[in-house]
């Protein structure tokens, strides 16, 4: 009777037991606590967005006198034989480029890249103009990736 007395006593002391153990079965291993969820690490800083060129000012003209356009216009005489088309760009931090696109009617005859040295910056491409080649014009000034920043319409002849 001791010994039961001495056994039970083993058991309720956790000691030797037995019974909590299942020697039949492979037991999975007990799962760890699972480890305190980390603070979510700060975002990075979002880096500062790249200044956006823009085209301040545009105009088709026939010359440019101390980087300003002269004899600006939206119609033209045939005889005109050459025309400028002239940006004032913003926005560019450092070296930069847009194109001018020169279109008669809906055919791109001419694309001239010209540098942007910063903000504000004014540009010019210049424009042979046959006297045959009347009628409806465009220049698209586009940036490097050939977004459109402006569309300047004007005609030749009647």
């Amino acid at each position: 009777m001791k010994l039961i007395a001495y056994l039970a006593a083993l058991l309720a002391a956790g000691v030797g037991s037995l019974a909590a153990q299942d020697t039949t079965h492979a037991a999975a291993p007990a799962a760890a606590a699972p480890a305190p969820a980390a603070a979510p690490a700060a975002a990075p800083a979002a880096a500062p967005a790249a200044p956006m060129l823009a085209v301040a000012e545009a105009a088709v003209a026939k010359t440019v006198v101390d980087r300003v356009p002269q004899d600006t216009g939206t119609a033209f005489t045939v005889d005109v034989g050459q025309l400028v088309c002239w940006t004032k760009v913003t926005g560019a931090s450092g070296d930069a480029t847009i194109h001018h696109v020169w279109f008669h009617g809906d055919t791109q005859v001419d694309d001239t890249e010209l540098h942007v040295g910063g903000s504000p910056w004014r540009t010019w491409s210049r424009k042979t103009i046959p006297a045959d080649w009347t009628g409806a014009w465009h220049v698209e000034v586009r940036d490097a990736a050939g977004t459109v920043l402006k569309r300047i319409d004007f005609r030749v002849g009647s």
